[in-house]
């Protein structure tokens, strides 16, 4: 039975924890088999927990995080130097959101806050043809960023993309690495309150987009199974 561990960056606001859960039963929900035949353990450097041997580890999963991968938190640089690690090693790795984010600034790439301010709500990608995981045109996926990678790293192939965030999924080539921007752990609820968090902090009328547009149905179960796929196909 393959083990996925999740590497937690980041913690839901507490006053939703019981409704929502944590990030790493967000993607529990999200890759777990009908038949019981994944295990996740997670590991929390956020709450100062130390990391894990790669030795010991078969697959990972770094999750999303309220801070920047430029923000100097003490548990930042050892996660960059295991992910370096565990990327010349092969070990299957996904990152989501900050975790996208902090695998390309390991891996070589610029990760800042970009020009074009925030994104929630549901967003639309473009699935680059031919890349071999993701099939279809496009993919509709919830987000909450204003962090986005603007350079990826010279060895990292864009398949997600959009207008807003032109480097929304990335696909390393040593074929174990995948990264993505969005959020496929959210469900349409999270979303929203994601999008209510910015009242105050971004303009009305983007708040009232991004709340609209998460009438419209998400893929993520599709690239759930992608994701689940890509850490337990060894």
């Amino acid at each position: 039975m393959p083990t996925i561990t999740i590497i937690e960056t980041g913690l839901v606001p507490s006053d939703l924890q019981a409704e929502y859960g944590s990030y790493p039963q967000m993607f529990e929900q999200l890759l777990g088999r009908p038949d019981g035949q994944i295990r996740f353990e997670t590991v929390s450097p956020c709450k100062g927990e130390a990391l894990p041997s790669l030795d010991e580890i078969e697959a990972i999963l770094i999750t999303g995080s309220a801070a920047g991968v430029y923000d100097g938190l003490d548990w930042i640089a050892p996660l960059e130097d295991f992910i370096r690690a565990a990327h010349s090693r092969g070990k299957p790795m996904v990152g989501v959101c900050f975790g996208h984010q902090l695998i390309a600034q390991a891996l070589g790439g610029v990760v800042r806050k970009s020009e074009r301010g925030w994104g929630i709500g549901r967003h639309v990608y473009d699935v680059a043809p031919g890349n071999g995981l993701i099939e279809g045109a496009q993919l509709a996926i919830a987000c909450s960023h204003q962090d986005q990678v603007i350079e990826p790293p010279a060895d990292a192939q864009t398949i997600l993309s959009s207008a807003f965030t032109p480097y929304a999924g990335l696909l390393y080539a040593n074929g174990t690495t995948l990264t993505v921007q969005p959020h496929p752990e959210f469900t349409t609820a999270y979303a929203f309150t994601r999008c209510e968090a910015r009242t105050g902090h971004v303009p009305d009328e983007l708040v009232a987009t991004g709340k609209a547009s998460l009438a419209g149905e998400l893929d993520s179960a599709k690239l759930g199974q992608v994701i689940g796929a890509f850490l337990t196909r060894a």
